[in-house]
């Protein structure tokens, strides 16, 4: 009995320390070196019918990810003294209703935004990396009871904000699309 439990603690240590290399924590950008600050401008909206604040919401957003993920660089709003500048357009801003209840009113509605991100290098004057068509879809649901009535709307928008600017973030930062010089 001794023996199994010895021959299972030796096969476990041996299996945990053969993962030890598996995990290799992101410690660079996928930017050249030289960017350490990052201009976030106010996005712009093109699109119709877009809802109050989304394009700020949109900055917002971005401007925390970098923060929160860019290994050191800095965020400004202006692109005076930045090394590059991330622009930002929400071209299209929809609802559409998905799920009827019984009396053929929309109860669950879907959101979709579709967005452009242009990265460029303030000193080298070029585009570092470049999406026209980010999407990003998310739903939320308006109760039955009236009484109950809760707008899902803004938490949605924030939802999808929050999520464009991880994706958006993680291609920056993990050199996903981001263009090399072919030397």
């Amino acid at each position: 009995m001794k023996f199994l439990r010895l021959a299972s603690l030796l096969l476990t240590l041996f299996l945990v320390a053969g993962f030890t290399e598996c995990y290799k924590p992101v410690t660079s950008s996928g930017l050249p070196k030289n960017i350490r600050k990052v201009a976030v401008p106010a996005f712009q909206t093109e699109a119709r019918g877009a809802r109050y604040r989304v394009s700020s919401r949109f900055t917002e957003a971005v401007s925390n990810e970098i923060i929160r993920r860019g290994n050191g660089l800095t965020v400004q709003g202006s692109t005076q003294g930045a090394d590059a500048v991330i622009e930002g357009t929400i071209r299209s801003f929809s609802f559409t209703g998905v799920l009827l209840d019984r009396e053929g009113r929309a109860r669950v509605y879907e959101v979709t935004i579709v967005a452009a991100i242009t990265i460029r290098d303030l000193k080298e004057n070029k585009i570092l990396y470049d999406n026209q068509n980010f999407i990003f879809r998310d739903s939320f649901e308006f109760s039955e009871d009236p009484r109950s009535f809760f707008n899902e709307e803004d938490p949605a928008v924030e939802r999808i904000a929050r999520s464009f600017s991880e994706s958006a973030v993680s291609a920056i930062v993990n050199g996903l699309g981001v263009k090399e010089d072919k030397k």
